[in-house]
């Protein structure tokens, strides 16, 4: 039942997850869904250690209602979106 609540959240952007932003390497993470807000900040601190065994540096963490695409984003990717044609008809 709570694995079905957590599906319908996240169906609607409602659900919790932890988002992870890292400075090396330059990358940003998403872990969840999860069903309360208590529910992500008390797994943080599992992901942390996980990122800092792998080497990861300049870790910060946010806990947000949320529904993310993609669950690792890159540097890269963010600069290939930069890259990429306008989204407003005004932009050149």
């Amino acid at each position: 039942m709570k694995e079905f609540l957590i599906n319908l959240l996240n169906f609607f952007g409602f659900a919790w997850w932890v988002k992870v932003d890292t400075a090396s390497p330059a990358c940003t993470y998403y872990f969840g869904p999860f069903l309360s807000e208590k529910e992500a900040h008390n797994s943080t601190n599992g992901y942390v250690e996980d990122l800092e065994h792998e080497g990861a540096q300049g870790i910060g963490i946010q806990v947000s209602r949320c529904k993310p695409n993609d669950l690792t984003i890159y540097q890269e990717d963010y600069s290939s979106i930069s890259k990429s044609a306008p989204i407003f008809s005004g932009q050149t």
